[in-house]
């Protein structure tokens, strides 16, 4: 699952950390990242998604 979380992150960023923590605040902030410019979108799940101290979705 990580690679394909790794995946997501790059190509669709807001998928990514969808993928790992839901319709939480880091995703509406992804997706609003991602919707300025793609590059600080995927910057921000790339940072995101390898944070191991980061929420888990319950």
């Amino acid at each position: 699952m990580a690679l394909l979380q790794l995946i997501f992150c790059i190509l669709v960023p807001p998928l990514g950390v969808f993928l790992k923590v839901g319709l939480g605040k880091q995703f509406w902030i992804n997706l609003i990242l991602t919707m300025i410019f793609w590059l600080p979108g995927a910057i921000h799940a790339l940072f995101f998604v390898e944070d191991r101290g980061a929420v888990q979705p319950a």
